[in-house]
């Protein structure tokens, strides 16, 4: 396993100091964490189970900038993760004696569910800029990038010689 690669620029003497910058990355977790934080006020246990452990994944995912796995791993945690804030949310959703901060913590949770498609293109994109490649070669997704198997038209096989076609006497 190959170590992340380390900025050094701000460790040298004389070097100018860069305003730390967010990343796409690193807003993503953040939000969803203040989200899931929020929402884990009335949503506790599986919902919490399953938020945090997709959120650990992106951490890794932010800290392994080179690694498609990571980056993989994220995006499917969080795809699972909508179907499964949907469930939670419509099962645990308290009926009775909503107070502020029931209501409050239910909105954040919906946020946070709202907000996962978006997270899910921009994760996906991510995922694109570190070489990965869609596994699915359906037609409807486009065309298929594999095509080792196919001769070309452009350049058909030409015998190397052309007087070795034969003797035959070609009539038109």
């Amino acid at each position: 396993m190959e170590l992340p690669a380390v900025n050094l620029k701000s460790r040298f003497p004389g070097s100018p100091k860069e305003p730390p910058t967010l990343e796409a990355g690193e807003a993503i977790l953040l939000v969803h964490w203040l989200l899931t934080t929020w929402g884990c006020i009335v949503f506790s246990g599986p919902y919490a189970w399953a938020n945090f452990t997709i959120l650990a994944l992106g951490v890794w995912a932010v800290a392994q900038r080179d690694s498609v796995d990571a980056i993989s791993m994220f995006l499917g945690g969080l795809v699972v993760t909508v179907f499964l804030d949907v469930i939670h949310i419509s099962i645990f959703y308290p009926r009775v004696g909503l107070s502020d901060t029931v209501r409050f913590s239910a909105g954040m949770a919906i946020l946070s569910l709202l907000l996962k498609p978006f997270s899910c293109c921009l994760v996906y994109h991510m995922y694109r800029e570190r070489g990965g490649e869609l596994l699915l070669h359906t037609g409807f997704l486009g065309p298929s990038q594999d095509r080792s198997a196919y001769q070309t038209i452009a350049s058909p096989e030409v015998p190397a010689d052309p007087e070795s076609r034969g003797s035959i006497p070609q009539g038109y």
